[in-house]
């Protein structure tokens, strides 16, 4: 059980260090550039840690899925990023997708 909290932590990290990216305009400041750093690190770690259980295919299916639907809500909510109708479509598919994998899959190590 500890491998979805591994994986919960690497993908709210790589959240935040993806989000802190347009803050850091370039790697020019220094406080979100520290985050950029920080969260990658964690969540690359964090990320390893999980794949000591997890198959790589499916942690990242994981983490690479939500991490784009929550990055695309944080940049929604932070820096008016506009989401049209085809964009929140393909992020209910991304999350359906997530969804199978953890309830049908018998690949994901449940």
């Amino acid at each position: 059980m500890k491998h979805w909290l591994f994986l919960g932590i690497a993908i709210v990290s790589e959240v935040i260090a993806t989000s802190a990216m347009k803050s850091a305009e370039g790697f020019t400041k220094l406080i979100p550039s520290t985050v950029v750093v920080i969260g990658y690190v964690i969540a690359f770690y964090c990320l390893s840690l999980t794949l000591k259980t997890l198959p790589v295919g499916i942690a990242y299916a994981i983490w690479a899925g939500l991490g784009i639907v929550l990055v695309a809500v944080v940049s929604w909510l932070l820096h008016g990023q506009k989401l049209d109708l085809a964009a929140v479509l393909g992020m209910g598919l991304i999350i359906a997708g997530v969804v199978v994998i953890n309830l049908f899959s018998h690949s994901g190590g449940h």
